[in-house]
């Protein structure tokens, strides 16, 4: 059931279930929250647990997740070509309304998103804003010229109560290579 409506899914080219473990692999463009609506409309829950491109020598995807107490998430970058790098975003636990974002320079997380230092190559760390929903929600989809994936391994993700990037931060997670397709 799980492969056949994932095939159904545009930009999917190969779907591979392993059964014993519970890992769907998926090979294809779609977008995370695409596929990941379409495995949950099987019944199953679904958290998606790698990103990139199969056999590159190049780190082409990263991930930074946000584990709570109150607001948890999932960054996903993946680079597309050498001066493109696409974003995938979503998070649950905030307030809502606009919240700023940012890639910051260190993956300090002593003090939280204010020990990560300032924004990252500016104006290229800067993400802009996230909406978020009455449900606390948000989820964001976007490129970034000029971004390289590899650069920013070992950095952090910042997300801030409000527009101001200048307060010290709600959270903050690491920003970790991604191997593999999950």
């Amino acid at each position: 059931a799980v492969k056949s409506k994932l095939q159904t899914v545009e930009g999917v080219k190969n779907v591979d279930v392993d059964l014993d473990n519970q890992v769907v692999r998926i090979l294809g463009s779609s977008p995370v929250k695409t596929m990941t609506e379409a495995l949950e409309q099987t019944g199953r829950k679904a958290r998606l647990i790698g990103q990139g491109v199969p056999d590159d020598f190049l780190i082409s995807a990263a991930v930074a997740e946000f584990k709570g107490p109150d607001i948890f998430g999932v960054v996903r970058l993946a680079q597309v070509n050498m001066e493109l790098t696409r974003i995938e975003a979503n998070f649950s636990g905030l307030s809502p309304g606009k919240h700023a974002w940012s890639i910051n320079e260190f993956g300090d997380l002593t003090r939280g998103a204010a020990s990560t230092g300032k924004l990252y190559g500016p104006p290229l760390g800067d993400l802009g804003t996230l909406d978020v929903d009455e449900k606390g929600e948000a989820f964001y989809s976007g490129p970034k010229e000029k971004l390289r994936v590899a650069d920013l391994i070992g950095r952090a993700i910042a997300v801030y109560a409000t527009e101001d990037k200048s307060d010290p931060g709600l959270t903050a997670a690491v920003i970790a290579r991604s191997a593999g397709v999950g």
